[in-house]
């Protein structure tokens, strides 16, 4: 039989302890719980169902744009905040599907694409408050390329066009300055691309010879290197990142896939839960402490969204005539003891009445 005091001393993080009216209340000021391992869950999904779609990150968002819907191009962006709320800010400068986003400094990028069966060489920069601007085209037009991040630089890498499978990457500063380095190991289009410490990855996509799995990655010197392949050799995969770690996730190996390969900043790779859903032609960005992958295809076009997170939630003790509003608008007071699981970040209070679990 234990006191609900004794959990109580043991808690640590963002809290205050205080007492009077006959209750001790513990308030939580975005209190939060990280773990090593990686933790899905499924937000709001996107405002249009579609593939080929792409995603970004700035500030507070993470932005999804771009895509095909099954009828049209899409210049639709939805945007998720920090709580993994979608708003749908001002649209691309051009409709268009098979681009490629990522970011520097204070803008997010979308890239290249088709219009139709044009290949698109153009470029829309978000910035930190979701105003569009639309900076120097891609060195050369295409499609089914791929952008990450590293240091000061934006990298969109690979895809096809007019002359075939690409190796090209141009870069973009945080001036949006446009620069070519070193080429791709292997030429190939539909990979993708995340970010992890020191290092923009390109992994996956198709070549001449079939699925790839190989991994390209840059340095903050634009330096590139090969670290350890994909666990599956697939296509049509996404990118994005969170905490210490960049994800690919689903793809096509002949079929749909929901493998998800994890990089740590040492670029050891491991294989966490996978997507909700197996698909492919879906796309990744990140806010806050979650990686996202929304959209894509499972026969049908998705508008599903799995979120990883580090975050992990909280078991907390409640007795009985306590009151709590956790994460929540309202109050509530408990009529039985109980044990609530709250997904971190916790804001809020527990008021306790005191008394013991069995």
């Amino acid at each position: 039989m234990s006191n609900i005091f004794d959990y109580v001393l043991f808690w640590h993080g963002d809290f205050s302890v205080s007492g009077c009216d006959g209750f001790v209340t513990i308030e939580f000021d975005n209190y939060k719980i990280y773990s090593d391992t990686l933790n899905r869950y499924i937000p709001t999904s996107l405002s249009v169902a579609r593939l080929w779609l792409a995603g970004a990150s700035v500030g507070d968002y993470a932005l999804f744009a771009g895509g095909y819907t099954g009828s049209d191009d899409s210049n639709v962006v939805d945007a998720y905040n920090t709580s993994l709320e979608r708003y749908t800010p001002t649209t691309l400068s051009a409709a268009r599907s098979s681009l490629a986003g990522t970011s520097v400094g204070d803008y997010a990028l979308f890239a290249g694409g088709l219009t139709g069966y044009d290949d698109s060489n153009v470029v829309d920069a978000y910035n930190t408050d979701l105003i569009r601007s639309t900076p120097t085209v891609l060195s050369v037009a295409r499609y089914i390329l791929a952008g990450a991040s590293v240091g000061d630089y934006a990298l969109f890498a690979g895809g096809s066009g007019d002359y075939g499978d690409s190796n090209v990457v141009d870069a973009y500063n945080t001036d949006l300055i446009r620069s070519t380095p070193t080429v791709l190991s292997v030429a190939r289009f539909v990979l993708a691309g995340a970010s992890v410490g020191d290092y923009a990855l390109f992994a996956g996509g198709y070549s001449g010879s079939g699925y790839s799995n190989v991994v390209d990655a840059y340095n903050t010197s634009l330096e590139r290197s090969t670290p350890t392949t994909l666990s599956a050799a697939r296509s049509n995969l996404a990118g994005t990142s969170v905490g210490n770690y960049a994800l690919f996730a689903g793809g096509l190996t002949g079929s749909y896939s929901n493998v998800v390969d994890a990089y740590n900043t040492d670029l050891i790779r491991s294989t966490p839960t996978v997507l909700s859903v197996a698909r492919y032609a879906l796309a990744g960005a990140s806010v806050g402490d979650y990686a996202l992958f929304a959209g894509g295809l499972t026969g049908s076009y998705s508008n599903v969204v799995d979120a990883y997170t580090t975050l992990m939630s909280l078991r907390i003790p409640i007795t009985s005539g306590s009151k709590y509003k956790l994460n929540s608008d309202t109050e509530i007071t408990a009529t039985t003891n109980k044990v609530l699981e709250i997904f971190t970040p916790i804001s809020g209070y527990i008021k306790y009445k005191g008394g013991k679990f069995e």
